[in-house]
C-alpha cells in the first residue's frame, strides 16, 4: 500500500513560481507511473501532467503547457511539480497520484491529500 504526502504549495503573485513536492512511501513508488491534477474550487479535478516509471516520457493539459515541468527522482521516491508564469486560473488544490500513464482519474491507485496553491492578481 502507498501513501503520498504533497508539500511547497502557498500563495505566490501572478508571473511567479512554485515548486510541488510529492513524497511517496511504499515499495510501489518505482512501479508507477504518478501524476499531478488539481481541483479549483466548484469544479472537477482536472488532469495537470504525468510521468512514466522511468521519468523517460511526460505529457501535460494545454493548459500548463510550456510553463509547468513534472520530474521524478526514484531514488528519493519523490516526483516534482515545477510550476512557472503562474495565472490566477492556476489556483487550486493540487494532488499527487500514483497509478497508470494516463490522464483519468479513474487509472489512479492512491491520491495524496493535496497541498493548496494559490495565485493572486
Amino acid at each position: 500500500q502507498g501513501q503520498l504526502v504533497e508539500s511547497g504549495g502557498g500563495l505566490v503573485q501572478t508571473g511567479g513560481s512554485l515548486r510541488l513536492s510529492c513524497a511517496a512511501s511504499g515499495r510501489t513508488f518505482s512501479r508507477a507511473a504518478m501524476g499531478w491534477f488539481r481541483q479549483a474550487p466548484g469544479k472537477e479535478r482536472e488532469f495537470v501532467a504525468t510521468i512514466t516509471r522511468s521519468g523517460s516520457s511526460t505529457y501535460y493539459a494545454d493548459s500548463v503547457k510550456g510553463r509547468f515541468t513534472i520530474s521524478r527522482d526514484n531514488a528519493k521516491n519523490t516526483v516534482y511539480l515545477q510550476m512557472n508564469s503562474l495565472k490566477p486560473e492556476d489556483t487550486a488544490v493540487y494532488y499527487c497520484a500514483s497509478g497508470s500513464y494516463s490522464t483519468s482519474r479513474s487509472d489512479i491507485e492512491y491520491w495524496g491529500r493535496g497541498t493548496q496553491v494559490t495565485v493572486s492578481s
